[in-house]
């Protein structure tokens, strides 16, 4: 039977409403996974086989396993942890590495496995003195590590460590041998939502926006316990958490500088390059965008308030920096593009020193070329002017 104008255009009209609803749903999905911690952990790897006798393992060929330097391998839901250093054979799907350590767990043929940059899991690992303290928060006690210097600088100078999205205080250990052999005490802290420290009420990130309170409460609690120069540093999206901290708080004047591995630098541009390769419509990018910064989206995705993403563009707000900077970025991060990092530099070559890396990926630039970073670290920051 022949369908008539109305049938036809009434039919029309559902599927565009069907598909309008189906984008409006999948940007809700976007904008709540953006502000959401990971509750669990991609597993893109497997175990292909183990030889104890030449110490090595082989895992599947990733962009990751291919890499050369020292990194940790997470396997069977966590419940193992090995750690790799030198490739030592490459196959068209497979990739043998030395097998450096195998701390926990047995890695059996065809376990699900993740690639981790943390390499060190505990701070007692590094043969130095530390202690875990608690510092009193905005929402609670919140876990740190605090590696005390040999002898208190002349500066009095400590170090804030500020971990990334879905990481935890491990992953800033890797940077503790240096700052210490730089005569620092080094704090690592937790923040809200991490798994260490309380989460907030809407349990959701704020990107910066709300976890900088936690790094002030950790500036606070070094500045009544003897430091008067505070560095800070963050990694990932805990970069972004230090720029907000550092044009915040209340201890501005003795912030004498900051260093940032693969930091986010401004949101609205990594947002936009994660969007691009999960494929997401530019469109429905900019909505999931404006949802998170609106009152009605959060009641969308949860969270007690909006996030202000013009304020977490720090290359708009550039002009607006005034302490040394230290950016160590790869050009080949995948998640956090080196752009941000790129253009703040471009704007204040006067402040900002960028350290480019071609194919470390993600916060893992110390594994990749581990006396690189550490060189420049120790250069840069050991020629920073003291404050007295």
């Amino acid at each position: 039977m022949m369908r008539t104008p109305f049938r036809a255009a009434a039919a029309a009209a559902g599927l565009v409403a069907a598909a309008a609803v189906a984008a409006f749903a999948v940007t809700v999905h976007i904008a709540r996974l953006v502000v959401t911690p990971p509750a669990t952990h991609e597993y893109d790897i497997r175990v292909r086989g183990r030889d104890d006798a030449h110490g090595s393992v082989t895992l599947s060929r990733t962009p990751d396993t291919i890499l050369p330097g020292r990194y940790g391998v997470w396997f069977g839901q966590d419940t193992g942890y090995l750690r790799v250093a030198d490739v030592l054979r490459r196959g068209p799907d497979t990739v043998t590495r030395a097998l450096e350590r195998l701390d926990f767990g047995v890695p059996h043929t065809q376990a699900q496995a993740r690639w981790s940059g943390y390499y060190f899991l505990s701070p007692e690992e590094l043969d130095l003195p530390v202690r875990s303290i608690e510092i009193p928060g905005p929402l609670g006690q919140l876990p740190a590590w605090l590696f005390p210097a040999d002898e208190p600088r002349a500066d009095g100078g400590w170090v804030v460590v500020v971990h990334g999205r879905g990481a935890q205080r491990q992953e800033g250990l890797r940077a503790v041998p240096v700052l210490h052999e730089l005569g620092y005490s080094v704090l690592l802290v937790s923040y809200r939502n991490d798994g260490d420290a309380p989460d907030s009420p809407d349990g959701r990130y704020g990107l910066g926006g709300t976890e900088w309170h936690d790094v002030e409460a950790a500036i606070g609690f070094a500045m009544t316990h003897g430091a008067r120069s505070i560095v800070l540093m963050g990694w990932s999206m805990g970069g972004a958490i230090v720029l907000q901290a550092l044009t915040r708080s209340a201890h501005r004047a003795a912030i004498r500088a900051v260093v940032l591995d693969s930091p986010v630098v401004d949101w609205v541009d990594t947002l936009e390059f994660q969007a691009a390769l999960l494929r997401v419509p530019p469109l429905l990018a900019a909505f999931a965008m404006r949802m998170l910064g609106s009152r009605w989206g959060a009641l969308l995705t949860g969270q007690d308030a909006p996030v202000d993403l013009p304020s977490m563009d720090f290359v708009a707000r550039s002009a607006e920096l005034s302490v040394p900077i230290l950016i160590l970025h790869s050009e080949d991060d995948g998640y956090v593009p080196a752009t941000g990092s790129r253009r703040l530099a471009e704007l204040r070559p006067d402040i900002v020193t960028l350290v480019s890396f071609t194919r470390a990926r993600h916060t893992r630039l110390w594994n990749y070329d581990a006396g690189r970073w550490n060189a420049a670290i120790r250069d840069w920051v050991g020629t920073r002017p003291s404050r007295r």
